[in-house]
């Protein structure tokens, strides 16, 4: 008997019957506590995802917000298929993708426009034939409660997207970082308040809060979006010394990680991060876009050798393990015979997020026959 009473907890050791009705009345005290200060992250909105598809084609001068008839995610609720609108409940940076296709001899001319006015991204193709083809966009924009994004269709009964039960069109979009002034997201949902513990137990300790400094410790956060609002001209000439694709739009810059004078990402946090870019096609010009690391790596690229004189477009993603100052650029062609194009409408866009931070695990970078 001696030694079950040595081997047991002390907050079960020190028991006796008339305890009962406190620990009873503690535990009661601290759930109540729990839920009042540590509301989850579910409850706060700190959530929120959507991807949704379209079936069938919309014909220019039809209808300009494009719609979704299947709905594959909806995280929060804040994507309506009907209305093809999503609306921002919780503050932060969200990233949007969507893919479009190209409807036989029509043109296509799909923007992402926020508050039904700032055109944020757009995929275009100006090549009237008689094939299909899909063009993709991305981008990471910051968003205040109820600002709203959708993709509006050029009302010009030449343009129109195509689809079918494939489907061909595409739209998605998730809360990638919350803003950092909502912090009681980030309590942990076990965590009782100060001062108070079950009696005869230690109170628990949480590692991602302290109650004596009132604040949290988040994980570290990097992201960045860019564009351009003009052509980058490949120029024949002697010297051969890459030059990076500068960026005159930002987006986002958490961190202030992005240089858009200079167009490099430098790491500042070990981890793993996604990078995704769409470059516009200059009429009579080829197009040939990598994504390097470093002093000249080159992990993937874009290319189009077509010189005709139609728009279109290229996009490419992949993940990056980075260690601390590792550079992330875009390097364009620059003899005389490529380009890049880009108006208003932003057809070229760069973005880059932390996506796991820490990657002493994954820093893997191996080339296999």
């Amino acid at each position: 008997m001696i030694s079950l009473q040595i081997l047991r907890p002390a907050c079960v050791a020190s028991w006796r019957p008339d305890r009962c009705v406190s620990c009873l009345l503690g535990l009661i005290i601290y759930l109540g506590c729990v839920a009042s200060f540590n509301i989850s992250p579910m409850a706060t909105g700190l959530r929120s995802a959507f991807s949704a598809t379209r079936s069938s084609s919309v014909l220019g001068g039809t209808q300009r917000i494009v719609t979704f008839d299947r709905l594959l995610v909806n995280i929060g609720e804040d994507f309506n298929p009907e209305t093809g609108t999503f609306r921002c409940r919780q503050p932060g940076a969200y990233y949007f993708s969507f893919t479009v296709g190209k409807f036989p001899k029509k043109m296509l001319s799909v923007m992402l426009v926020k508050n039904g006015m700032e055109v944020q991204a757009m995929a275009y193709d100006g090549y009237q034939n008689q094939g299909r083809k899909v063009q993709s966009q991305s981008v990471m924009i910051s968003l205040k409660p109820m600002d709203t994004v959708y993709l509006l269709l050029q009302e010009n009964p030449h343009y129109a997207i195509y689809s079918n039960v494939g489907p061909y069109i595409t739209f998605s979009g998730y809360l990638v970082y919350p803003d950092s002034t909502s912090s009681v997201g980030y309590l942990n949902n076990h965590l009782s308040p100060p001062g108070l513990h079950l009696p005869g137990c230690p109170p628990p300790v949480d590692v991602y809060y302290d109650w004596r400094r009132r604040s949290t410790i988040e994980e570290p956060r990097s992201a960045f979006s860019v564009a351009r609002t003009r052509s980058a001209l490949g120029e024949s000439r002697g010297r051969r010394e890459r030059e990076a694709l500068t960026f005159d739009v930002e987006y986002v810059n958490i961190g202030g990680h992005f240089n858009k004078t200079s167009g490099h990402f430098t790491c500042h946090f070990p981890g793993a991060y996604y990078f995704a870019f769409t470059v516009g096609k200059h009429p009579r010009r080829a197009v040939s876009v990598k994504l390097m690391v470093g002093k000249g790596e080159v992990r993937a690229m874009v290319f189009d050798e077509d010189i005709s004189r139609r728009r279109e477009m290229q996009s490419q993603s992949l993940l990056l393990s980075l260690k601390r100052g590792d550079s992330v650029w875009l390097y364009s062609q620059q003899d005389d015979g490529y380009a890049v194009y880009s108006n208003q409408g932003r057809y070229t866009t760069f973005s880059g997020f932390l996506v796991y931070p820490d990657g002493e695990s994954m820093n893997i970078d191996r080339t296999f026959p």
